[in-house]
């Protein structure tokens, strides 16, 4: 009997501290929409940086092999190649967890009977 009383001043004891730490908490803040903006500059840059890395390596390439405009074109294409693919990346990191498995509801399929995968 005196574990039982025990146990539920403990069981209480607990509920209060959780109660009080709850108070405590400081409140979780606001979205801020200079958020998307800073998401948007970093896409930018990305891109910028990927055709800006081709194109230098490129017109080395060029001067160091005579080759003319050749590799500046084609690794300033692979830059950008590689700078839409960063910009993707960075899309898919904002995708919210759920997210990656929900797939468009379809007339006459229920969720549980989707394949998975």
């Amino acid at each position: 009997m005196a574990e039982r009383d025990e146990t539920e001043r403990l069981d209480a004891l607990a509920a209060r501290i959780a109660k009080a730490k709850a108070a405590l908490d400081p409140p979780k803040p606001a979205p801020d929409h200079h958020t998307m903006a800073q998401v948007g500059w970093r896409m930018v840059v990305e891109l910028v940086a990927g055709l800006g890395v081709g194109a230098a390596i490129g017109y080395g390439l060029d001067v160091l092999m005579g080759t003319g405009p050749l590799m500046l074109v084609t690794l300033t294409l692979l830059g950008f190649a590689a700078g839409v693919k960063a910009m993707l990346r960075s899309a898919q990191e904002l995708r919210a967890p759920d997210e990656d498995n929900a797939a468009p509801d379809k007339p006459g399929v229920e969720r549980e009977d989707r394949p998975s995968g």
